[in-house]
């Protein structure tokens, strides 16, 4: 039987996904979590074989988050379960060592394959995150240079989207507000833009945020 721990914001998100997998045959839904700080807890406290995570739960801050989960807890299968953008979150998440992504768009009994799969230690990856990967290793086109953004680049520009300060967003991150203001230049020059505006504007024209 296969052990899965549910971290996710929204109620009806455990309540349809552990009905769902109530009478499975192989897969258990052991614990279900609402806010980031408890995934530490919940997986000392049980065996869990994978951890299904929305990236926009409540006090996940950064993707390197989950690097520190898989470094602590090395047994422990990731599958990333978000409406986020695939083709962007997914192969950043998979660069950070997860095991999986999937677009909760899917239906539940792919988030059940899905989940046996990752057990299994296959990675998981769908058509638009292989081509994002192989774009990220191979294309050199000025007009597709937002796939090689890095994983920080990626977290700064999404909080820039939601209109949030430098200063904010340092304290988010944890970082240095020089170090943000970093990322943000090297953001207006691989997108190829002047200001703050044009920027947000053409990350949301491609989907990055």
């Amino acid at each position: 039987m296969i052990s899965v721990c549910l971290a996710d914001n929204l109620p009806v998100v455990h309540y349809g996904v552990k009905s769902y997998f109530k009478d499975h045959p192989e897969i258990n839904i052991t614990s279900n979590i609402g806010s980031f700080l408890m995934i530490s807890e919940a997986l000392k406290n049980k065996k869990i074989d994978v951890l299904v995570i929305d990236l926009e739960l409540k006090g996940l801050k950064s993707i390197y988050e989950l690097k520190a989960i898989i470094s602590k807890f090395p047994n422990t299968k990731i599958l990333v379960f978000s409406n986020l953008n695939e083709q962007i979150y997914g192969s950043n998440a998979i660069k950070a060592g997860v095991s999986g992504y999937l677009h909760k768009s899917s239906k539940l009994e792919i988030l059940g394959t899905t989940i046996e799969k990752i057990a299994e230690g296959i990675i998981i990856l769908n058509e638009s995150v292989k081509k994002s990967l192989a774009l990220m290793e191979k294309q050199n086109n000025i007009d597709q240079i937002y796939r090689k953004l890095s994983n920080r680049e990626v977290e700064v520009l999404r909080y820039l989207s939601e209109g949030k300060k430098n200063n904010e967003i340092s304290r988010i991150l944890g970082l240095n507000e020089k170090t943000i203001s970093t990322y943000k230049l090297r953001l207006l020059q691989k997108l190829n833009v002047s200001n703050l505006v044009d920027l947000v504007n053409k990350a949301k024209n491609l989907e990055i945020v």
